[in-house]
């Protein structure tokens, strides 16, 4: 077949067969590991592809709102999602809690957190890194900790603050704070801390870390938002997801 009459054909064929499908994804910054692989797994059944975007659940909430083209958002918390349905960002019904989060108080060097968090009421470190209360769900519940664990406020003047979780991780590996408050998916996988020291953080003394997940307007006539949506629901899915410390 001539090149040209081959150009001809291609313009007559229907967008998916011309480029694979592609799925613009919106995830809280605590769920990058297990999310990382979830969609290795997806784009291998699936054949399409996801673009990722990762940040705090305000920040995402922010690029929506300005018209940011995500198709799907992957909150840390539940009130996110529910106020897109209401503005009508997001497709109502949609919405499902895909994880429930669990807060860890870690440090990098591995002698430093014991396993009661009982470091937090001496004098060992200089700096306690947490998340934004107003960008970050985890944020709020890391300050909800510390007002049951420190009502006198004593911390107050060692707090440093990032703007979401990841950030916060980041201030601790590279030794700009001793130790802070991050999510278990962070640090452990399949009940194995990966380095340093930590303390899993009774649930009790936090509000729950429900993370919900909706399905945007961008994304009702993409196929792959719904397949997708579907994956994150189903039983390997979930079990993939229990890997890293969060509850179903």
């Amino acid at each position: 077949m001539r090149p040209i009459a081959l150009l001809c054909l291609l313009a007559l064929l229907p967008g998916p067969l011309l480029a694979a499908a592609e799925l613009s994804v919106a995830a809280a910054a605590n769920f990058a590991a297990p999310l990382r692989e979830l969609a290795s797994r997806f784009e291998a059944q699936q054949g399409g592809r996801l673009l990722i975007s990762l940040g705090g659940t305000g920040q995402l909430y922010a690029q929506i709102r300005n018209g940011a083209p995500f198709e799907v958002l992957l909150a840390a918390d539940g009130a996110t999602p529910a106020r897109l349905e209401r503005e009508g960002l997001a497709v109502a019904g949609s919405r499902f809690t895909y994880a429930t989060g669990q807060l860890v108080l870690w440090s990098a060097r591995a002698d430093l957190v014991d396993a009661q968090g009982l470091v937090l009421q001496g004098d060992g470190f200089q700096h306690l890194a947490l998340a934004n209360a107003r960008l970050s769900p985890y944020g709020q519940a890391s300050h909800a900790l510390l007002a049951r664990l420190d009502p006198q406020g004593r911390l107050q003047a060692r707090l440093v603050e990032g703007q979401n979780i990841a950030q916060v991780q980041q201030f601790i590996a590279s030794g700009n704070a001793e130790l802070g408050l991050v999510a278990y998916s962070q640090v452990f996988v399949d009940g194995r801390l990966r380095t340093g020291s930590a303390w899993p953080v009774p649930q009790h003394l936090y509000p729950p870390l429900q993370q919900d997940a909706v399905l945007l307007r961008a994304g009702q006539p993409n196929p792959l938002a719904g397949e997708f949506l579907a994956f994150l629901r189903s039983p390997a899915s979930q079990a993939l997801i229990r890997r890293y410390g969060y509850r179903l």
